[in-house]
């Protein structure tokens, strides 16, 4: 049972000392203020979201945010298909800053296993974040890859796993029992679609959970009185059927 908090404020320091909360997207202001009010713990974006946001200058976007925010952990993602361009996109990337991690996918688009490849990086001490994990098969290779002396953050997206009508939770408990082998690997709950998933991410022992900086938001609603939320709601329907000017 999840405990009631009667704040906000309470609420996010009681689940900060249980997971970290890493804001997902790709926007400098977003970011700036998430790590300014020292709501999110870190950081992580990649090529579809920069799209999305509208950056068309990868390495000036990044950079710019190290600016910004040089002491938090982000993570920036290869966006080759080739291993040999890939790690040298990776090697360059990692150079960035000492809060950098590099995401690397599982796989490329061929289904060509990335992991010959992480293993060479962690090997060198470059701290990867490994994701769109969506198997135990491909978490227990992963965490196999991992060099034990070097941070890494293995990335199951639990909300995708949940959109196939599979309950993610037991992967994800299984995740992270796989991940302890390996001491500085960290579990990261990712594709967030709800406030719930954070608890969900908590309860499963997960290290991390990733989210959007419009779930963030809906955290206010948490522990809120579902009495209070109804009377809210129905405030709503009629104050927009007013402004709207409907009649029967």
């Amino acid at each position: 049972m999840l405990h009631r908090l009667s704040t906000h404020e309470a609420l996010s320091a009681d689940l900060t000392a249980q997971i970290k909360l890493f804001a997902d997207g790709a926007s400098l202001e977003d970011f700036t203020r998430l790590h300014q009010t020292g709501q999110v713990a870190g950081f992580t974006t990649n090529p579809t979201l920069m799209r999305k946001a509208g950056v068309t200058d990868y390495e000036g976007f990044a950079k710019a945010l190290l600016e910004r925010i040089p002491d938090a952990p982000i993570s920036f993602e290869v966006f080759s298909d080739e291993f040999d361009d890939m790690t040298r996109q990776a090697r360059k990337i990692a150079a960035w800053g000492s809060n950098v991690y590099v995401k690397v996918p599982i796989t490329n688009t061929r289904r060509e296993s990335s992991l010959p490849m992480v293993r060479v990086l962690a090997g060198e001490g470059v701290k990867v974040n490994v994701t769109a994990i969506l198997t135990l098969e491909q978490v227990a290779e992963t965490v196999d890859a991992l060099h034990a002396d070097v941070p890494a953050v293995v990335s199951v997206f639990a909300g995708r796993i949940a959109d196939t009508g599979v309950d993610p939770m037991p992967v994800m408990r299984a995740a992270v029992a796989m991940a302890a082998r390996k001491p500085k690997a960290e579990v990261l709950w990712a594709s967030v679609r709800e406030v719930l998933n954070v608890y969900q991410a908590r309860d499963c022992g997960c290290h991390i959970v990733t989210s959007t900086p419009e779930v963030l938001k809906k955290l206010s609603m948490a522990g809120k009185d579902l009495a209070d939320l109804s009377q809210e709601t129905v405030a709503m329907f009629y104050e927009d059927a007013s402004a709207a000017g409907f009649k029967l």
